[in-house]
Order: structure tokens, then sequence, then C-alpha cells
């Protein structure tokens, strides 16, 4: 006998009206359902971690689980249109710039950080040019890899990098964490990833958007990502980049020493 069918899921839009941290709820003005139901305003179960990452008058765009006895709102993104134009003018550049590059995409040692935008864990539009004059640790990720000694044991060697920057006095440091899987992990579902382990987010931001930017972003940073069924299959690569934007150091795979990294930081 075939299972039954789960809920239907519906795409929707609207504007947060108010929002319950207490009880992971979002009451939200939408727009018109189609197939489902006009426009008004309703409250919906969320994530804690989507709850967290919005705010009343934000417009979202999510998908919306329609359980009659509980109505809930999953994959919630950002739908201001200044944040999503300067994404996508973020995704434009990149494609262009991954292009023109030709058989020199790669970035080596010495070469600069590419300009982008993408969405932090808090669903605030991160441009590159805002680690100008910082140094800038960064990594590739994704929330729901199994294996120990992939993501989460790269996620443990920075955030132990990040205790012993602090200790050493490194102040101009930002610890960035890029998902290797743009389609799953929303701001939201990397907010809970850092909640759940007790990150200090002060400077450490998990960053995702468009599928086509993360791929420019893997392809320029020389990391391989592909799925095969429901496991994705990739590499690892963690980079060091100075306060001028130029790359000065990498470490591949999960090997590499939090120390080794801190001692080539450099103190203001």
């Amino acid at each position: 006998m075939a299972a039954p069918a789960g809920p239907k899921r519906y795409p929707l839009t609207g504007e947060v009206v108010s929002v319950d941290r207490l009880h992971d709820r979002l009451t939200v003005r939408h727009d018109d359902v189609p197939g489902l139901m006009p426009g008004m305003t309703m409250e919906f179960a969320a994530a804690a971690g989507d709850v967290a990452s919005v705010h009343p008058g934000e417009r979202i765009r999510a998908q919306l689980v329609a359980d009659l006895q509980a109505p809930r709102l999953e994959s919630i993104w950002p739908d201001d249109r200044a944040a999503t134009d300067a994404v996508a003018a973020g995704q434009r550049h990149l494609r262009e710039d991954t292009h023109d590059r030709g058989n020199s995409v790669y970035r080596d040692l010495g070469e600069t950080l590419p300009d982008f935008a993408l969405y932090d864990q808090s669903g605030r539009v991160v441009q590159s040019g805002r680690f100008r004059g910082k140094q800038v640790m960064l990594n590739f990720i994704y929330s729901r890899c199994p294996f120990a000694n992939m993501c989460p044991a790269a996620t443990m060697k920075m955030m132990a990098t990040q205790r012993l920057a602090a200790q050493a006095h490194i102040a101009n440091i930002e610890f960035v964490s890029v998902t290797l899987d743009p389609e799953h992990d929303t701001p939201g579902v990397l907010h809970d990833y850092a909640s759940a382990r007790g990150i200090d987010t002060t400077n450490f931001s998990f960053l995702t958007g468009p599928p086509g930017a993360i791929r420019d972003l893997l392809t320029q940073f020389g990391v391989v990502a592909e799925f095969e069924g429901e496991i994705l299959k990739h590499t690892l690569a963690t980079l060091l980049i100075d306060q001028h934007g130029k790359i000065v150091w990498r470490a591949d795979g999960s090997e590499w020493e939090p120390k080794d990294f801190v001692a080539r930081m450099r103190r203001p």
C-alpha cells in the first residue's frame, strides 16, 4: 500500500507583521497563494532559526506547508527589493568575473578575494567590501554534512581558531563559512546551525545565496561539490585573507591546525 501523501507545499510571499520568538510563530500579511487562498494575514509556525532571522516589516518568500492543523513556513528567504537587487548584482558580477578569468579562474596565493554579495545567518546582505581593512578566515561547509571528519571537523576547528585568535588579542579578524548547499541552507537553517553549536557570531558569519553565485565562488577557490544521490561529495579548503584582500594562506582538507592559522594572522 502506498504511503499517504504529505501536506502540499505552495510558494508564498508577503510581509512579516509580528514575530513570536517564544513560541516560534510568524504573523504574515501574505499575497495571494495561487491554488490555495487569497491574500490575508495569518499566523504560521516556523523553525526557530527562521523566526530569529526575520523581523516585522520585512518582506519574505517561503514555502507554505499546508497542514490544516498547523500551517507552517519553510525555506524562508528575504524578499526585500534592495536586498535581492544587491545579491542579484553580486551574482552577475561573479558570473562575469568567472567567465572572464577563463583558464585562470582559480585564485591562487597572492591573488585577491573576489567581490560577492550573499546573505548571512540573520538574513542580512553581506558584501565582500565589508571585510576591507580586516583579515578573513574563510571556508566552505554545509549544515547536513554527515561525515564527522569533514564539515563538522572544519567547523570545530574554525571555532577553535576563533578562540585562539581572541586569546592572542587579534581583533581585526572575521570568520566566514560559505554553504556548499544553498538550496537547503537558508539564513534560518544557518542560524540554527550556529546556535546549536554555541558559536559566537560577533565575528563569525555563515553565508548563503543564489546557487549560481555559490558555484562561481567554489570554482574560483578550487572547491569541488557535487551531489551523488542524497550525499554531497565535496572537498574542503580553508583560506586566510589579509586586510588588503589578498589570499595569504590556504589549507586543503581538514588536517590543518588552528594554531598554524593564528600564527599567520597579523596583529593590529
